[in-house]
């Protein structure tokens, strides 16, 4: 595997999925720690194949799943165009993101330069949701959420959480009100699970991305 590249790993369903898999060189240290990436909803963009590269560079190996790849393979959809979304948005099932999810970590259980017992994951926006829900469904020892869009719509699985959850959500953000983040919270509360809860005051959805006009390079260098 050169340092960066995608790979096609199959699903339980009969799906392949294809990751974008990153790693340090390999004359560093390893088994290296993996991080399993999660996509907005505009595919494995330039913007996540960045960010899983930025972490390959910090020490850890990263992944970023084809969430997608039932309805249409390697998606690199412009951010102006959010009607190209939907179909392959609508068409993904938390059935079909366990699957994948579990895809990725069974094929991380194989790859001897993973350290099987450092896996955790970070999704942005539905990424967000979608981290929450790996967290559920994984044995992770972390994962991280970024305005996860649709976040209360699986709080029930908030007593199935195994790492600590890190939330992060724009206070600016007209997506995602402050009933969905109290939902969230108080699920996750009431399941006695580990959490940290950041609301950056100014900053609104998808602040972290530096390819969106709602990029705030503070808020996303305080995250």
């Amino acid at each position: 595997m050169t340092n960066h590249e995608f790979n096609t790993i199959p699903v339980s369903d009969g799906t392949e999925l294809d990751i974008y898999a990153a790693f340090p060189a390999p004359a560093d240290k390893v088994p290296f720690p993996l991080i399993i990436v999660l996509q907005e909803a505009f595919g494995v963009n330039g913007h996540i194949r960045r960010v899983t590269e930025r972490l390959r560079n910090e020490g850890y190996a990263a992944v970023a799943p084809d969430l997608f790849h039932r309805t249409g393979r390697r998606l690199d959809l412009p951010y102006s165009d959010f009607s190209a979304v939907m179909p392959h948005y609508q068409a993904i099932t938390n059935e079909g993101l366990t699957a994948d999810l579990k895809a990725v970590y069974d094929w991380a259980q194989q790859q001897p330069n993973i350290r099987k017992d450092r896996i955790g994951s970070i999704g942005f926006c539905l990424g967000g949701r979608v981290s929450f829900l790996a967290n559920a469904v994984l044995p992770l020892t972390a994962a991280i959420s970024y305005y996860g869009g649709s976040l209360d719509q699986i709080t029930d699985m908030a007593p199935r959480l195994h790492g600590p959850q890190l939330f992060f959500w724009g206070g600016q953000d007209k997506h995602i009100p402050q009933e969905t983040i109290d939902k969230v919270i108080g699920a996750v509360k009431a399941a006695g699970k580990s959490y940290t809860n950041v609301v950056i005051s100014d900053a609104d959805h998808a602040f972290s991305c530096d390819e969106r006009p709602s990029y705030h390079p503070l808020a996303a260098k305080e995250a």
